[in-house]
């Protein structure tokens, strides 16, 4: 992803959802992306899946993403139409995304197994043997098999249930049985782990492990919990207010923080060695709303190593700071965006 743009027109304005963000996902590789609600983090997915509803649109930037084949072939996603047919065989097939909750993604009034066994048949590739599409009846069999991989127990019951009739977490690995369903080569999870228990969230973070070990599938993951990424990434992405703050490998984020947004987010997290009875440190003020972004640095109205005069004035560019980590950050560079 290259300097990408998301607006939304609206008749109070204009509202800059994603403002200039970039980063690398490399295959088999899990990309974390963090921030506040109201940071962009969503949006930015649904741009990669060309899903942004009216009147947002991508105003600028690449999403470049490359294909199998012989020879591999690279095509941007920004500049493909939402409804042709390319994306519309993109979306499912080799970029599947597992929504936040899952009651609202299913059809009520369709059993999950169907919802399943119709993605299979749309986007699964022909049998080897022969030039046939596959039957019903094998994508009746992949999905049973589907549920079983992901640990929901009697598969052969559960595939003809609705999605009122599952659990929380049975409707959450119903949702990974189908986002896995053919075999994405990137899979996006937008807070898989938000609205189910802690001992259910545990198992569905060991269960996207596995499948992502098994299937050499990338993930982008998407949360405000910092102990989930802590998990699960190999990078991280740090987004603030539409912009990357800060990004590099999980080890330098957690250990080595630069950007005193990070820093904030990291004090914000409840540690088992900490004092009892005292309050946990909160970043102070509150995410601007989207009509009246700050000028200059957008964290720097909240930030407590702002430099006068220097951070309300000028946007800080993305820059490396470490082999693999960069911030942007007038503390570390003078980089700054053009006006």
């Amino acid at each position: 992803m290259r300097d990408l743009s998301v607006v939304f027109e609206l008749d109070e304005g204009t509202v800059r959802a994603v403002d200039g963000v970039s980063f690398n996902v490399a295959p088999g590789e899990v990309v974390g992306i963090v921030g506040e609600s109201g940071c962009g983090k969503s949006v930015t997915m649904k741009a990669i899946m060309q899903l942004i509803e009216q009147p947002g649109r991508i105003a600028r930037g690449e999403i470049r993403y490359r294909r199998n084949g012989v020879p591999p072939r690279t095509i941007d996603l920004a500049r493909l139409p939402p409804r042709g047919r390319l994306m519309r065989a993109l979306r499912g097939a080799e970029i599947a995304l597992i929504p936040q909750e899952p009651m609202a993604a299913f059809s009520p009034v369709h059993t999950v197994g169907q919802q399943i066994i119709e993605a299979i048949m749309l986007h699964a590739p022909r049998r080897d043997s022969d030039s046939h599409p596959i039957t019903r009846r094998d994508a009746r069999a992949m999905t049973i098999e589907l549920f079983r991989d992901v640990g929901i127990s009697m598969p052969e019951q559960r595939v003809d249930a609705y999605s009122w009739q599952l659990s929380g977490g049975l409707r959450q690995r119903a949702m990974i049985a189908m986002a896995l369903s053919c075999r994405p080569r990137l899979l996006i999870a937008d807070e898989p782990t938000t609205a189910i228990d802690v001992t259910t969230q545990a198992q569905i973070l060991a269960l996207l492990r596995e499948l992502q070990r098994k299937y050499d599938t990338a993930i982008i993951f998407i949360t405000h919990d910092l102990g989930v990424i802590a998990q699960m990434a190999h990078y991280v992405v740090v987004m603030y207010l539409g912009s990357v703050m800060e990004e590099g490998p999980v080890d330098d984020i957690f250990h080595a923080p630069k950007h005193p947004y990070t820093k904030a987010l990291l004090r914000s997290i409840p540690s088992l060695y900490g004092e009892t009875r005292t309050a946990l440190p909160v970043i102070a003020g509150a995410l601007p709303h989207p009509f009246n972004r700050p000028p200059g640095c957008p964290f720097h109205p909240r930030c407590d190593e702002v430099i006068p005069k220097r951070c309300s004035r000028a946007v800080p560019r993305l820059q490396p700071v470490e082999v693999r980590q960069q911030v942007s950050c007038f503390l570390y560079h003078d980089a700054a965006e053009p006006v």
